[in-house]
């Protein structure tokens, strides 16, 4: 099979597509023909040099496709069926996937959308259990509008929280279309929260690791009622929770996924897609923020 692959560490042009010997799935996951696979920031940080030291290196953690075998001990799935899901061994960016965690697609959902979701819905659904987030629940979300930060708020909405979120001017429009009450970054962050909001928040989670943990925490009463998913040198600083997710994920999101979707709770996401051979490309746009959407590489 055909998969992305790089050898050194370096920029972009180390990656190459390679074959490799097809994958088979163990007891309890699934093989798919993968459709859509998302590219994440953690995959050209990899790349660089800047987290996993092994070598050489395959990338992609989730993906969409076709199952087209299935381990000893699956029944819920069959060989046929559309779904989308994360693996546990990574090297999703390639023809063929094994995912050791999965959900039905719904067929209002094409592959690629789909393929931009699991990585955020889980990230964002460990902020919000680590929180303790719930219906009454008045959360402030930082970063508000990014990918992960958007799913952030649509599933506490969906849990009945009331939220707050930050954002660009520019983005203050969306964030109300995912039932978000917005405000600005910036200097008068806690001056805006605590015009909405004035004795502060429940809780915060900070998506963007934009160097507020002190401002979030003032507004939720204490490090222990903020987590952060991106500020690591921060929360280590300011005693505040670091999310990640070798200390357990949410992987029950998974299989809420079909139901918020069809019940309109969660809106799918803009993607920015490639052809798997471009990847090369892809990595460019995203580490230079050009992308209009989540990056996602395709196979046709």
């Amino acid at each position: 099979m055909k998969s992305v692959r790089f050898t050194r560490f370096g920029d972009p042009d180390v990656l190459e597509i390679v074959e490799l010997p097809d994958p088979h799935p163990g007891p309890g996951e699934v093989r798919i023909a993968v459709r859509a696979a998302g590219v994440n920031a953690s995959d050209w940080k990899k790349r660089a040099g800047l987290m996993d030291r092994e070598l050489p290196q395959t990338l992609g953690y989730e993906a969409a496709g076709v199952v087209d075998e299935v381990g000893d001990g699956v029944t819920g799935a069959a060989v046929g069926d559309r779904v989308v899901g994360l693996s546990g061994h990574g090297g999703a960016q390639a023809e063929l996937a094994v995912l050791s965690d999965w959900t039905a697609l719904p067929a209002s959902v094409g592959f690629a959308e789909a393929a931009a979701l699991p990585t955020a819905l889980e990230t964002a659904a460990r902020g919000l259990d680590r929180l303790g987030v719930a219906g009454g629940s008045l959360l402030l979300v930082n970063g508000a509008s990014g990918s992960v930060g958007s799913v952030a708020v649509q599933l506490a909405v969906a849990r009945g929280a009331r939220v707050i979120g930050t954002a660009s001017p520019a983005g203050h429009a969306y964030l109300r279309t995912l039932g978000a009450e917005p405000v600005a970054y910036g200097e008068n962050l806690v001056r805006d929260v605590r015009a909405l909001a004035p004795d502060g928040v429940d809780r915060a989670l900070d998506v963007a690791g934009s160097g507020v943990l002190p401002e979030l925490i003032d507004l939720a009463g204490g490090p222990g009622h903020v987590v952060t998913l991106a500020d690591f040198a921060g929360a280590h600083e300011h005693q505040v929770t670091f999310s990640r997710g070798d200390g357990g994920r949410a992987l029950h999101v998974l299989d809420d996924l079909g139901d918020l979707i069809a019940g309109g709770r969660l809106a799918l996401p803009r993607v920015h897609t490639f052809p798997l051979g471009d990847v090369v490309e892809a990595h460019r746009t995203g580490e230079a923020g050009r992308a209009t959407g989540k990056l996602v590489l395709i196979n046709c």
